[in-house]
């Protein structure tokens, strides 16, 4: 099992040398990943969690492309309406060439409306684009000479196919927890990435459902890559309303045991916890708690990341 972290890139405490200290500290710890999220328009909706200043998700990768040797370099989640494909198949296939093939394609179908309405995207086809995004991607990556994609709704004739490091194309990995994205992930050949979602809803809902969808479609089971809110504390938290990740080194050793046992292949981890935004500049504090994590719960949870 390997181990992301999702960097921050927005808020008062984020800048371009943050940005950088934080890919050579994940990367120096032993963690496999750096995850990064996606906004195009801080609108109100948007800002109140998200606010300014907002580091484009793909470019900040490829900055931390040059600042890192090893860790993959992943979004959680590209919003896929807010971008054409022939646009974002270009640079992620980029990111994927400059980074010698450490890039994975976390996608989700967004939720902002008033984000959609600034970029001119159908909120109410949020799903359905995407699809069509996703197929168009694909033919993209996988295609020779000139590719051609008629979709319901995108549309374009004899554009360059576009090559990538890794092949056919980077991992793509679906969030989301809903049902949609769980066929969506079996449809589409990709990984499914739910987000804090607790290990008894993954172990009694989510799964079965992933299982159930890939039988319905004569396709296998994708691979389990959930993403999780970090914080350790240094009395135990009351399990009965104790979120994954939550509690003493020994309660989350036993939440990534359980995400071990359920087939998680890689774990994403948060350490900032909303609604302080402040926090963002505490920097330090958070280091010290993926250090701590590095060399003992992840240790014992799945031997050692290095």
């Amino acid at each position: 099992m390997k181990f992301g972290v999702n960097l921050l890139n927005f808020g008062p405490g984020v800048s371009a040398e943050s940005i950088g200290r934080w890919g050579q500290v994940v990367e120096g710890l032993g963690y496999h990943g750096i995850f990064i999220s996606d906004h195009v328009a801080i609108t109100p909706s948007v800002a109140t969690r998200y606010p300014e200043p907002y580091f484009d998700a793909l470019i900040t990768l490829s900055y931390l492309a040059a600042q890192t040797k090893h860790v993959d370099l992943g979004t959680t989640v590209i919003v896929l309406p807010y971008r054409h494909p022939v646009l974002l198949a270009h640079h992620v296939a980029n990111l994927d060439l400059l980074s010698g093939g450490r890039a994975i394609l976390g996608i989700g179908v967004g939720n902002a409306a008033d984000e959609f309405a600034v970029v001119g995207a159908r909120h109410d086809r949020r799903g359905a684009w995407s699809d069509d995004v996703l197929e168009a991607l694909r033919a993209l990556w996988t295609g020779t000479g000139e590719v051609t994609h008629h979709g319901k709704y995108i549309q374009f004739d004899r554009v360059s196919a576009v090559a990538t490091k890794q092949r056919p194309y980077p991992p793509i990995w679906v969030g989301g927890n809903s049902g949609a994205a769980v066929r969506r992930a079996v449809r589409f050949d990709a990984g499914w990435h739910p987000i804090n979602q607790s290990v008894t809803m993954l172990r009694e809902q989510g799964l079965p459902a992933l299982r159930a969808a890939a039988e319905a479609a004569g396709k296998p089971v994708p691979p389990l890559y959930p993403r999780i809110r970090l914080r350790i504390t240094p009395e135990p938290l009351d399990e009965a309303d104790r979120a994954p990740g939550h509690g003493t080194l020994e309660q989350i050793h036993g939440d990534l045991a359980a995400l071990q046992e359920m087939g998680a292949e890689y774990v994403v981890l948060d350490w900032f916890n909303w609604p302080d935004l402040d926090g963002t500049k505490d920097h330090e504090r958070a280091f010290a708690m993926l250090a701590t994590l590095a060399e003992q719960a992840i240790d014992l949870a799945a031997g050692t990341m290095r």
